[in-house]
């Protein structure tokens, strides 16, 4: 086989220049500007990244290197350039160019920032005639390589959990992490007494990572648990699913048996197409609440459910102002839809017994696979996945449905739960 370098090179050049001018041209100068960056980002990473295992397979495996990343040139630009006039494709375009093509943006990404962190130890060792540590650097520059390749399968799955949440308890003055019982793959020993079952969905960006049947899929895996309610914390779309009208309406179709005990609030992502994801909702019986409250019956007793519609500015006002107008209720459990978790901080100390939030995608990029909680937001200032506790107030951060933005999961499952609620 010819080695093919001179062609994935051209192809990422023509891709560089080519792909924003027609971005710009066919969809405007927004998407112009972020098909440029997003490039700028990736292919000089995928460059070295080439480079880096031609080098290292030797002159018989470089040709099919080369025609490996020439495969997922093309792959990454026809991605993008179907991104000008998006809408949702069958799983012969999701699998051999969009699942592709995004793994290799993120590759490229990671490369490039990982093969500059390494570059001072090439020198060094190069300079010290280190011949055995440069072959084991060499291994290592390999890396973004094989952890987008198994970040795939972390981003198509979902992790099935039960969550219980302690209601009532002290917790630390200021909000901070606080541990949760949490049963993965099994269930847990049921308990004595009540409690509210509530599934969570959040985030599922209804895309090339999330086909229609796929979410369907999801839902009635959820609803299968016998939830009491089902509660839904907004960015129900992407690009693709934006356009293809009526998708979003089949996938939500499973909620249909639980009109009645179902409630949404929007997303950032939702103002950008409020019409489909309102019809989406309504169709399937699912309640959207924009600022308003419903009194429930359930298993705990009363409850009062508050749905916060999503605000970009002014959220300390908006959310001081939509809960003194719905002031706390006798003898219920309060409870708040709130999409964007860093909002909670404008929450009344004591005012709300558990928010639910979803937003961050529980991070996206962490060690949480490896049972470790800490995640690329840790030391943000957005609480990334799981519970916070401020006083008696708790906040549950979900990992997400799906995931939207950055092309992979890495190291952060998505989160199929069910939660529990304790009364306190």
């Amino acid at each position: 086989m010819p080695d093919l370098s001179w062609l994935f090179h051209t192809l990422a050049g023509l891709t560089a220049v080519g792909l924003p001018l027609y971005a710009w041209r066919e969809r405007g100068r927004t998407y112009g500007i972020f098909s440029a960056v997003l490039l700028a980002m990736s292919l000089p990473g995928a460059i070295a990244l080439e480079w880096r295992v031609s080098e290292r397979v030797g002159e018989a495996g470089a040709a099919w290197v080369s025609a490996v990343f020439v495969a997922l040139m093309l792959a990454t630009a026809v991605q993008l350039a179907h991104l000008v006039h998006a809408k949702l494709r069958g799983p012969l375009f999701r699998w051999g160019v969009s699942v592709p093509g995004q793994a290799f943006i993120a590759a490229g990404a990671l490369g490039g920032i990982w093969l500059l962190a390494l570059l001072p130890l090439r020198l060094l060792f190069g300079a010290l005639e280190w011949s055995l540590a440069l072959n084991a650097l060499s291994w290592l520059e390999l890396a973004p390589l094989a952890l987008c390749i198994g970040s795939v399968a972390t981003s198509l799955r979902l992790v099935p959990e039960t969550v219980r949440v302690r209601l009532g308890e002290a917790g630390p003055e200021e909000l901070a992490r606080v541990p949760v019982e949490r049963h993965r793959r099994r269930e847990p020993r049921p308990l004595p007494h009540e409690t509210l079952r509530v599934v969570q969905i959040t985030d599922p960006h209804l895309g090339p990572w999330q086909s229609v049947r796929q979410l369907q899929r999801t839902i009635e895996s959820l609803l299968a648990r016998r939830p009491d309610l089902v509660l839904l914390t907004g960015d129900f779309l992407t690009m693709e699913g934006r356009g293809s009208p009526g998708a979003l309406a089949q996938a939500f179709e499973p909620l249909r048996s639980y009109a009645g005990r179902c409630y949404a609030i929007f997303g950032n992502h939702d103002h950008e197409d409020p019409d489909e994801v309102r019809h989406a909702l309504s169709v399937n019986g699912i309640e959207l609440l924009m600022d308003e409250e419903r009194l429930l019956d359930t298993p705990i007793g009363k409850l009062q459910l508050i749905g916060a519609d999503y605000r970009g500015r002014e959220r300390k006002e908006h959310i001081e102002e939509l809960l003194a107008r719905i002031p706390r209720r006798e003898e219920h459990v309060r409870l708040l839809l709130l999409h964007d978790p860093l909002t909670f901080r404008h929450v009344p100390h004591g005012d709300v017994d558990l928010t639910l939030s979803g937003h961050t995608h529980g991070g996206q990029v962490g060690l949480v696979s490896l049972g470790l909680d800490w995640t690329v937001l840790t030391r943000s200032r957005w609480p990334d996945h799981g519970l916070f506790a401020r006083g008696k107030s708790r906040l549950y951060v979900h990992r997400g449905t799906g995931f939207y933005g950055f092309p992979l999961r890495i190291g952060v499952p998505g989160e199929a739960s069910l939660m529990e609620v304790v009364p306190g």
